[in-house]
């Protein structure tokens, strides 16, 4: 209980005296032995829990009786999610965090009875710890909420219709769009992600998650460039079109572009120069380059 223990110091004491709430007990709770505390009843344990300073050992001893006497109503409230992903220890001590700030907060003029007032708070707290621990994503509460109410009708539906239910059964049934369902059924995937290094399920040998995705591919880059010069690649004459063609695609030098094009190497680099600046310009959204020259 050396958790439970620090967790019951966070609550700030109550204001009820002693002598008012525990009228049979002597005038120092703190006098008392263990074995005197543990013949108190719920009442008389609650009282000491109220009166006393968060620093009290007599305190932090009554609050400990108390979560053991009440440790199976932590059990019930654990039970219900049993076939969750969450190990269901983790969960006990989740719920005994909502059993101990309902020993904490328990106040006799608004629920007499402790098993009343600490069920509530040990599912909510359980119920939080699920939605604000377990997804590995942020998930939208609404989102959530639709997927658990999807959850819980799928087994009723599926009695009442004879079948599995469809999509369009179960939207339908929460009055709800498809989409809608369809979404808050794919945000059920990032509750308890896959490894990458798990097994994969039917494949031969030891086949992993991380063996089927794609690699980044290195021509990406180059792709979608070419596909960005290609767009503006009719607004070069034809002349420049060739001579761009014959340097970076036939790999001729300017000497030898210019033999084939007749015309001398001092005109292919204007030309060359002329025809990169303007598809620069064009990529980079820069200004026009100058008129074109022929």
């Amino acid at each position: 209980m050396t958790a439970l223990s620090s967790a019951t110091e966070c609550a700030a004491p109550g204001t009820v005296s002693v002598a008012e709430s525990l009228p049979g007990l002597p005038a120092a709770p703190e006098a008392m032995s263990n074995k005197d505390l543990a013949r108190l009843d719920d009442q008389a344990l609650l009282g000491i829990v109220r009166s006393l300073p968060r620093a009290s050992e007599r305190r932090l001893a009554a609050c400990e009786l108390l979560v053991t006497r009440y440790q199976g109503l932590v059990w019930s409230c654990v039970r219900r999610y049993v076939r969750s992903p969450e190990l269901a220890e983790d969960l006990v001590q989740v719920g005994y965090v909502g059993l101990l700030k309902a020993i904490n907060n328990f106040d006799p003029a608004i629920c007499p009875n402790l098993a009343t007032y600490a069920q509530p708070c040990i599912s909510g707290e359980i119920k939080r710890h699920f939605r604000d621990k377990r997804w590995q994503i942020h998930v939208k509460r609404s989102v959530q909420d639709l997927m658990l109410q999807a959850r819980a009708a799928t087994g009723p539906l599926a009695q009442e219709l004879g079948r599995t239910p469809t999509e369009s059964d179960l939207a339908t049934h929460l009055r709800v769009s498809v989409t809608d369902l369809r979404l808050a059924q794919r945000a059920e995937l990032a509750f308890q992600p896959s490894s990458l290094d798990a097994p994969m399920a039917g494949q031969p040998g030891l086949s992993t998650l991380a063996d089927y995705l794609g690699e980044e591919d290195p021509q990406l880059e180059h792709m979608l460039t070419m596909q960005a010069v290609a767009t503006h690649w009719g607004e070069l004459t034809p002349r420049e079109q060739e001579i761009l063609l014959m340097c970076f695609r036939g790999g001729m030098t300017q000497t030898e572009i210019g033999q084939r094009l007749q015309i001398s190497q001092m005109h292919v680099s204007r030309l060359r120069a002329h025809a990169l600046g303007h598809l620069r310009s064009r990529l980079l959204d820069l200004a026009d380059v100058p008129a074109q020259a022929t």
